[in-house]
């Protein structure tokens, strides 16, 4: 998609799994790259690195995205280094699964003021930019645990549900301005996540998806460019969800 070339991306927590997926699907589009990450150093070093060599321009932001002052110096990195801002991954995310009865109050709020906190920050962050240009594409990262629930999940359930009100009450707010406002919901994805389960946990999730696969982190990441390009350009305020089938 040549219409991607010279676009700025912003994506957050983009030093690993799906935000790493997204960095790369992006730069193979030609646009230049603004990631945050906020401990996966060595990570985001090498990811800089092999984002150049696919000739855009990369920079790697150390961010925590709970902290607003720190989202806004996001974006003024990029602007500063990139000179733009085109499209917003909202990516960054932790897990904490516990049941109700054993979740600590930390446990929610990490999770809440990381997770939905952290997209409220970004984006609020990155909105006035996106006026000014009067355009853009926001990206939100929800799961399918915000649409079904999952058990041992009512943090992470309730900070993705949030940020699908998100989505849909923004996409409504800035449609006028032509910021388009998306949320991608993934299932189960070969991350680290999946690859620090036990089999037996492997294969009771596999008989709830109807592909009986797990998604990779490059399609995810090619569903988010489809929706930052112009073929999308009519989808506003949509909950897509990538999922094998699970949540039918």
């Amino acid at each position: 998609m040549d219409e991607l070339k010279n676009n700025v991306a912003v994506i957050t927590g983009g030093a690993r799994g799906i935000g790493k997926a997204c960095c790369f699907a992006f730069a193979r589009e030609g646009a230049h790259i603004a990631f945050t990450y906020n401990s996966s150093e060595k990570e985001a070093a090498a990811l800089k690195n092999d984002l150049g060599k696919l000739g855009v321009k990369a920079v790697a932001i150390k961010t925590n995205v709970r902290d607003f002052a720190q989202c806004k110096k996001t974006i003024e990195i990029t602007l500063a280094e990139l000179g733009r801002l085109d499209i917003l991954v909202n990516n960054a995310g932790i897990i904490r699964d516990k049941a109700l009865a054993m979740m600590e109050l930390d446990d929610w709020k990490d999770v809440i003021d990381t997770n939905l906190g952290g997209t409220f920050n970004i984006c609020r962050a990155a909105i006035y930019t996106l006026f000014k240009q009067k355009n853009g594409c926001i990206i939100n990262i929800g799961s399918v645990s915000g649409i079904t629930g999952l058990p041992r999940q009512v943090n992470y359930s309730a900070a993705k549900a949030g940020i699908i009100g998100l989505t849909k009450s923004l996409a409504k707010e800035v449609a006028q301005y032509g910021i388009r406002v998306n949320c991608v919901c993934p299932g189960f994805i070969q991350t680290d996540m999946i690859g620090g389960m036990k089999e037996e946990m492997k294969e009771s999730f596999l008989k709830a998806i109807p592909l009986k696969r797990f998604g990779k982190t490059e399609e995810v990441a090619d569903l988010c460019v489809y929706l930052a390009s112009s073929k999308a350009g009519y989808i506003t305020g949509e909950v897509i969800k990538i999922d094998g089938g699970m949540a039918i």
